[in-house]
């Protein structure tokens, strides 16, 4: 009898044993189909993830080009934002923005960031602009924002600096229009990075300004 007991209880042991060896292998087995299932989802995340390009525009700029990105001010609320190869040079993150027209200057050579200003044309004088738009060197690349109102104060010499830099838009240039434009000093022929929006009250977004305007594109390196 006590040998069969003996028996019994080891088959009961033994039993138990298989029955737990085997839920315990099924779990490791659903648990490593899952890391495994995870594993092959994160890769196919990582491999449709669209590509970032330089300031977030929508494709990559050839070589011997500079990626940028810019948009106007938002009425008189948001300020003006200028990216240029992956650089914010302008932004009222940065706190370097203000009412009138911001400008931000690169080497057409290197991509470098030379300067940031910007220019109140609402209450403030027009001079100054002039004499910076006169300081600029050949071979600089220029991106100009508006911000609430760029042009009260502009008058036809500075316009006409403007213009030489590659601007077809600035002549229109009027209260509280919204403008942005990417040009060059020294620049033989009309700059085809420009946007202008007029500011009429039956299309205007907001209710004394017209929408946000953005521009992207590669600017040509400068070359000897």
């Amino acid at each position: 009898i006590g040998a069969a007991k003996l028996i019994v209880v080891v088959a009961i042991f033994l039993l138990t044993f298989y029955v737990i060896s085997q839920v315990f292998e099924i779990k490791m087995e659903a648990n490593l189909g899952h890391i495994f299932a995870r594993s092959a989802l994160d890769a196919a995340a990582r491999s449709t993830k669209p590509p970032r390009y330089k300031c977030g525009i929508s494709k990559a700029c050839p070589e011997k080009h500079f990626a940028f990105k810019m948009a106007s001010g938002a009425a008189n609320v948001v300020g003006p934002k200028i990216c240029v190869e992956d650089n914010v040079l302008m932004s009222a993150v940065k706190n370097n923005v203000g009412r009138g027209i911001n400008v931000a200057l690169v080497n057409g050579k290197t991509g470098e960031p030379l300067d940031t200003k910007f220019f109140d044309m609402w209450g403030g004088d027009v001079a100054p602009f002039i004499e910076f738009l006169k300081s600029i060197q050949d071979g600089t690349i220029v991106l100009m924002g508006t911000y609430d109102d760029g042009a009260t104060k502009l008058n036809d010499e500075a316009r006409k600096l403007i213009a030489e830099l590659g601007s077809t838009s600035i002549a229109n240039l009027g209260f509280r229009d919204n403008w942005v434009f990417c040009g060059g000093k020294g620049i033989k022929t009309k700059s085809p990075f420009e946007q202008h929006i007029k500011n009429n009250k039956d299309t205007n977004k907001y209710e004394g300004w017209p929408e946000v305007v953005e521009m992207e594109g590669c600017i040509p390196q400068k070359q000897d």
